[in-house]
């Protein structure tokens, strides 16, 4: 809650700041809103991005994940030994949530419950099929564990190799199209240095080419970040309420 509020306390002091700047540049009202609406568009789209970070995060650490309780489990540490070893030597952005399976797990000492929701707390969709592995492992018995968490890692490191390429050429098509968008806001800016512009824009006409000139760009945002989103892979094993009997 407090991150999110200080992001869109963040956006507003740019968007504030951005009319301020433009307005002491060309002195028009009209203009100086317009160009931070076009701020606000821009923000508004670039925070959509930083909201997957902790998706992000997650995806790049699941191979990392897998290989220390591969380490574990060739080391003779148990199930819950593993996980909870993940607490000082397991992926930063993870040790919290597997804090939390320690915590449950002293609390109730139920293994199934206590992964459940670190599932939940996860949920990704990688990290569903590594613990439907364990959870199979621990009823099945843990003789083919080894063999499975390899074959997963395998694969999970092959998916995040793909989207990575795919993201590196995506990210090269919209940062263009960002450019292109910015780049007559940026010939306006340069442009309302004179009066002459500043007077063309004060009119209703002028208004309504500001209108449309941010309606424009607002489609022209959508339909390129339509464009460069990779699909997410299905959570098959997603869940969404874990309760822990007191």
């Amino acid at each position: 809650m407090s991150n999110s509020l200080t992001s869109k306390s963040r956006t507003y002091i740019s968007v504030l700041m951005a009319a301020l700047l433009v307005f002491i540049i060309s002195g028009s009202i009209f203009i100086s809103i317009a160009f931070s609406a076009f701020i606000l568009i821009f923000l508004t789209f670039a925070q959509r991005k930083t909201n997957s970070k902790r998706t992000a995060a997650i995806e790049a650490s699941c191979p990392e994940l897998i290989d220390l309780l591969i380490s574990g489990a060739q080391s003779g540490l148990s199930l819950s030994e593993s996980l909870v070893s993940l607490i000082t030597r397991g992926p930063e952005n993870l040790k919290e949530d597997f804090q939390g399976f320690k915590e449950d797990l002293l609390e109730h000492g139920d293994f199934d419950l206590a992964l459940r929701r670190v599932q939940i707390n996860l949920a990704h969709p990688n990290t569903d099929l590594i613990f439907e592995a364990l959870q199979i492992s621990k009823v099945l018995g843990g003789a083919e564990l080894i063999s499975i968490l390899r074959l997963l890692g395998n694969y999970i490191r092959e998916d995040l190799t793909l989207r990575r390429e795919i993201a590196v050429k995506h990210n090269w098509i919209r940062n263009s199209a960002h450019m292109s968008a910015a780049a007559p806001w940026l010939l306006l800016l340069l442009l309302s240095t004179q009066p002459s512009t500043v007077e063309a824009f004060g009119t209703s006409t002028g208004i309504l080419i500001l209108l449309v000139g941010l309606g424009l760009t607002a489609a022209a945002y959508s339909w390129m970040n339509w464009l460069s989103h990779l699909p997410e892979p299905n959570r098959i094993f997603g869940l969404t309420e874990v309760k822990l009997s007191h």
